[in-house]
């Protein structure tokens, strides 16, 4: 258009050029398991002889098995990377329908896997390292394949790598199936290019078997767990070489250096390990594989080959309107019991509330159904078991997982049909929890101020105080005074030394149960700073939900993400820059003029309430604000016989 009307459009085609590559991001950054299979078998996707190209200086072909004929499936040479020679070994597709055929479409025969074993033998004894790259969708299993014996050729070479003195470092470049991919990968380290699939069976033919048909791939590559995170996640992969926008077909040199990158590192690791070391090592790469759950009740009466019936447990569901006279009838309870005493009908109350939840799970599950998220949901949930199962704790990935499956269902949830039903008995349950906590609380304090009236009553009537008191009110009645200020002098000291040891006697009764005296500027002082904290969060939170700080909160979680599986200097260097931006916007959004005005003032209360204050012998005591907000315990408001009223 440009070209034919003379008309300046480069505005335009920036803004296009920029929503295309924002499109090929969000697309290659979701990718579904089914659709990292497709982009592995892409027929642009660079080959093995591509990479070793790109990777080596010099490179070598080494032919045959020396007991049939060369397979073109499998290609082995030698070649050197920063002057170091290695064994290079790997599978060998094609670009085209002609090449392709000509290389069995990377599916070797026994005869390319002997010749691979042969190139295996070469480099044990002459010291050179082996690299092979796996990209095969599995052996070849034709009958002649098997009359040459194809299990055997395979079996083979995973007993001798497993006995091979030198370091061994596996690339899967593309798609890596079964014991086809296995018999060149067992290794050191095995690293995978971020689009990279390894399965034990393709999805088409795993759906097939389980589904009875090739279009459930997609569930299938789900549960298969075969794309590079997941088997990370499993320590089946060591390790996930990226990969440019698109795949690696998008810039075959830019993955060719990023392979050439992870080989040199690993070398470099695995050079450092003596001979014993290095075995050992291998050995313990695939002795770790796999996981064991303890606490799995096994029917003992469970017969071999049948499957136990599944037992459906139906739940009956309580109208809205049974639910709202149930609560009726409860409320009336609490309200009659209030009247009556002290205790509360917590039973019935707390079987309502288990009620309600049980019949809200149900809701749940229905709504699940309805809004078609179970099988993702089921996934998810087992995702999450193994995680726990093999570190106890869940991974940042997995994490964002569960809250993007949240967000999505919270999207769907009100299309469902029992919508109405769910969010009236969730609405009914958080009404009957408040008022369970309300009904706890109150049974908490009316025990506390019995325990503590039971305690000073003790101590009253303790022959020796009783005495005292007696005697100290017997000499003011004499004196014929009525107020205390006009006590002589003598019977004024033997009032406020009565005073202290009463107050020291009721101040360990309130230590002992875990309380402590604080004065009521204290409680008030920080009544007010919870008020400012309330505030200063509802702020924080109104920042972090806009929607330019909230861009780049998921700009840095996925940082981090990237940052787990390739570790580098400029990664770091961005996650340090995000946060020092997300934190520098919070503390701008904090440090607001009316918020200091409030600080301030609260400051001023505070020294105010620290201030010193005289005691009732003369003494000044003093009040220390940061201890008093830091207690253990409530605060509890006694009103004893004695001269004093405690807080």
């Amino acid at each position: 258009m440009a070209n034919e009307t003379g008309l300046d459009f480069s505005d335009q085609i920036i803004s296009l050029e920029n929503k295309y590559q924002q499109a090929l991001k969000d697309l290659y950054t979701h990718l579904t398991p089914i659709q990292r299979v497709n982009i592995a078998r892409h027929p642009n996707r660079p080959t093995f002889l591509d990479h070793v190209f790109n990777i080596t200086e010099k490179f070598v072909e080494l032919h045959g098995d020396r007991a049939g004929y060369d397979d073109p499936a499998v290609v082995t040479g030698l070649g050197t990377i920063n002057g170091r020679s290695y064994m290079f070994m790997g599978h060998q597709k094609g670009r085209n329908t002609k090449e392709n055929i000509q290389r069995n479409f990377g599916m070797p025969t026994p005869h390319g896997y002997r010749k691979a074993l042969r190139m295996m033998y070469y480099a044990d004894h002459h010291g050179f390292p082996i690299i092979t790259f796996i990209d095969t969708p599995g052996a070849y299993a034709d009958l002649k394949s098997e009359e040459l014996g194809q299990g055997e050729a395979i079996a083979q070479n995973l007993r001798t790598m497993f006995g091979l003195k030198v370091p061994i470092v596996s690339i899967v470049m593309g798609e890596g199936g079964s014991g086809g991919a296995l018999a060149i990968g067992c290794a050191n380290k095995l690293l995978m290019l971020e689009n990279a699939v390894f399965y034990v069976a393709s999805p088409e033919a795993c759906a097939a078997i389980l589904w009875k048909s090739a279009k459930a791939s997609p569930k299938a590559a789900e549960k298969l767990k075969i794309t590079a995170k997941e088997l990370c996640k499993l320590e089946v992969a060591d390790g996930i070489i990226p990969e440019p926008l698109g795949g690696a077909h998008a810039d075959s040199y830019w993955t060719s250096q990023q392979i050439k990158t992870a080989i040199v590192e690993s070398m470099d690791e695995l050079g450092k390990m003596d001979t014993e070391e290095l075995l050992k090592h291998r050995a313990q790469k695939f002795r770790k594989l796999g996981g064991f759950q303890e606490g799995i009740p096994i029917d003992p009466k469970k017969k071999v080959n049948m499957k136990k019936k599944e037992e459906t447990i139906v739940l009956s569901k309580t109208s809205e309107v049974e639910l709202r006279d149930e609560v009726q009838k409860l409320k009336q309870q609490i309200q009659k019991a209030g009247k009556a005493s002290a205790d509360h009908p917590e039973p019935g109350l707390n079987e309502l509330i288990e009620k309600l939840k049980r019949e809200i799970d149900s809701e749940y599950e229905e709504a699940v159904k309805a809004v078609g998220l179970e099988d993702k949901i089921v996934m998810l949930r087992e995702e999450v078991a193994k995680a726990r199962n093999l570190k106890d704790q869940l991974t940042p990935a997995l994490k964002e997982k569960i809250e993007l499956l949240n967000d999505e269902f919270n999207k769907n949830l009100p299309s469902a049909p029992n919508y109405s039903s769910l969010k009236y008995k969730l609405d009914m349950l958080k009404e009957l929890s408040n008022a369970q906590n309300m009904s706890e609380k109150s049974t908490n304090t009316d025990k506390l101020k019995v325990e503590i009236d039971k305690r000073f009553k003790e101590v009253m009537d303790r022959p020796d105080l009783k005495l005292k008191i007696e005697t100290v009110k017997g000499e003011i009645a004499k004196s014929g005074v009525s107020e205390l200020v006009n006590l002589n002098q003598d019977l004024k000291e033997k009032f406020v030394q009565l005073s202290e040891e009463l107050e020291s006697e009721f101040k360990a009764i309130l230590e002992s149960m875990g309380l402590q005296m604080y004065p009521r500027s204290a409680l008030e002082a920080k009544a007010k700073l919870d008020t400012l904290y309330e505030e200063t969060d509802m702020i924080i939170e109104d920042v972090i939900n806009s929607s330019n700080l909230k861009d780049k909160i998921d700009l840095l979680k996925m940082e981090v993400v990237n940052a787990e599986n390739t570790p580098d200097a400029k990664s770091k260097s961005k996650i340090q820059a995000l946060e020092a931006e997300i934190k520098q916007a919070v503390v701008e959004a904090v440090s607001s003029p009316e918020l200091k005005e409030k600080y301030e003032k609260l400051q001023a209360q505070i020294l105010e309430a620290t201030k010193s204050s005289v005691g009732s012998d003369g003494s000044l005591v003093q009040h220390n604000l940061d201890d008093q907000l830091k207690h253990d315990g409530p605060p509890v408001e006694v009103n004893s016989e004695a001269n004093r009223s405690f807080v």
